[in-house]
C-alpha cells in the first residue's frame, strides 16, 4: 500500500510541474488566412509555423 501511495504522489507532482501547451500559426488552404490556436482547425488547414508561448503567436517558444 505504501508504494501504491508513493507512485500516486509523485504523479500527481509530475502533473504539476507540466507548462501550458504550445500555440502555433495555422494557414488555411483556401485563401491563405493566419490564425492562432493550440490545436489544428481541421482538414482546410495547414501548419504554418511555432511553437509560441502567447495566444497571439508572437512570442516564440523554447523547443527542448
Amino acid at each position: 500500500m505504501k508504494y501504491l501511495t508513493a507512485a500516486a504522489l509523485l504523479a500527481v507532482c509530475a502533473c504539476a510541474m507540466a507548462g501550458p501547451a504550445p500555440w502555433y500559426k495555422w494557414r488555411s488552404k483556401i485563401d491563405g488566412t493566419l490564425s492562432c490556436a493550440q490545436s489544428t482547425l481541421g482538414f482546410g488547414w495547414e501548419l504554418a509555423s511555432g511553437p509560441y508561448k502567447d495566444s497571439r503567436c508572437e512570442k516564440p517558444a523554447l523547443v527542448k
